[in-house]
């Protein structure tokens, strides 16, 4: 009897059985990770956008950073020291869409979750 070789050891995926079944409430699972795609993207790209564009001019607008602004306030020290409200700013609407897009969506996958 010939040798046949075995077969090639295949990876199986873990099965979640957590997920909600296909055509129950996928459709609002989709909306949550959209809203908090949007959240997050939005949240990181107004920090370091913010950022990124300070760094930018600081190293190819010299001049525009040293003009003064004010007595001994340069544009440089101005955009930086506006470095921590932008910031703030960021985590206050990443808080507030949270509140009012991606949490109410969680809360109610769970309560139809729980109700299975």
């Amino acid at each position: 009897m010939p040798h046949r070789p075995t077969p090639p050891h295949t990876h199986r995926l873990p099965r979640h059985p957590d997920l909600p079944p296909p055509g129950g409430p996928s459709g609002e699972l989709r909306l949550l990770r959209t809203a908090y795609r949007w959240q997050r993207r939005v949240a990181t790209l107004t920090a370091l956008g913010y950022f990124v564009l300070f760094l930018l001019l600081s190293a190819f607008a010299p001049a525009l950073m040293n003009r003064s602004v004010s007595g001994g306030l340069s544009t440089g020290l101005l955009i930086g020291l506006c470095q921590l409200p932008v910031t703030c700013a960021a985590l206050i609407v990443y808080e507030y869409t949270a509140a009012r897009r991606v949490d109410p969506l969680a809360h109610r996958l769970r309560r139809i979750g729980n109700h299975r």
